[in-house]
């Protein structure tokens, strides 16, 4: 009964083979030449083989030998697949940053956010998507997103949330409304003012419903939308007004007015990962840029008070 093949009779035949003498096989193989020869005998007899024809001191290979030397090839070439694919899922968990972000702010904001960490970063390769803050808190804690921005506050002991940019919500208008002549708007001017909203159900659409409540302001609603580009666009099509949270309005400069509105209605955004995250070197400097790219979008819509942004 042959014995069971042994690995390091395989290297040493396949290096034979490749380097063409036993001495240059056992020097590739870090062993003396007898040792190599031993090797390769116990090959042929274990296995019942004709490797090679002995020609005045050279190893000729048969026909069994370069048959067998195409399937150990072939093995070797699928061992160095499995080598390049670990490699890479290393790369992976060191190089990719998963991103989840809420629609309003899957615009020009995340863009400019992620630019910029890409900036910082050139490395990474980024992956962004934009969903409900509950399933980008979902998803972080399952591991299919790294960092997410949401609304609203998630409560989980797993989870670690730090603000971004709390800041009142603003009234922005085309720029030839007769609002626009106002330095502060408050609830009085929007009584049955063509109104583009959030979705009633919406963080920011309930937000807005609170406000108008409570000064009774009965608005002419004629759109409502779930993401901020949607009502930004409209806005800056002339349909109507609309109050937005400062960074909504990014990448929107030259085409709206905006103006402060009055009482403040305060409202934050939060980055949320986990505590124990696999990235947490890129994390910390996602939400250090995405940080920064917020603090001066606000300072730039606070230089717009009474001029288009």
């Amino acid at each position: 009964m042959p014995r069971s093949l042994n690995l390091r009779q395989v290297e040493i035949f396949k290096a034979v083979i490749e380097q063409g003498t036993v001495s240059r096989a056992a020097e590739s193989a870090f062993i003396s030449q007898p040792a190599a020869s031993k090797l390769l005998v116990q090959l042929e007899s274990d296995h019942g083989l004709t490797l090679f024809d002995r020609h005045k001191g050279r190893l000729i290979p048969t026909a069994q030998a370069l048959r067998l030397y195409e399937e150990i090839d072939r093995i070797f070439a699928g061992v160095r697949q499995v080598e390049s694919a670990i490699a890479f899922i290393k790369r992976e968990e060191q190089s990719r940053l998963f991103v989840g972000v809420i629609p309003a702010l899957a615009g020009a904001f995340i863009q400019r956010a992620t630019m910029q960490f890409l900036d910082q970063n050139p490395d990474v390769y980024c992956s962004i998507e934009s969903l409900s803050s509950q399933w980008v808190a979902e998803y972080i804690l399952n591991r299919k997103l790294d960092v997410g921005l949401v609304s609203s506050r998630v409560d989980n002991p797993y989870l670690v949330t730090e603000p971004v940019m709390e800041h009142n919500l603003i009234c922005i208008m085309p720029p030839d409304h007769p609002l626009s002549g106002l330095d502060v708007i408050r609830p009085e001017h929007l009584d049955r003012t063509p109104l583009i909203s959030f979705q009633p159900g919406s963080y920011t659409g309930q937000k807005i419903e609170k406000i108008f409540d409570s000064y009774s302001i009965d608005p002419n609603i004629v759109l409502t939308a779930a993401a901020s580009p949607t009502v930004c666009e409209f806005v800056a099509g002339g349909l109507g007004i609309s109050l937005v949270h400062p960074l909504f309005v990014a990448g929107m400069e030259g085409r709206i007015a905006v103006r402060p509105f009055e009482p403040g209605i305060p409202f934050d955004f939060l980055l949320c990962y986990l505590r124990d995250a696999r990235s947490a070197h890129l994390i910390s400097r996602f939400v250090k840029e995405t940080k920064a790219v917020a603090a001066r979008q606000i300072d730039e819509v606070k230089k717009g008070w009474g001029s288009l942004v």
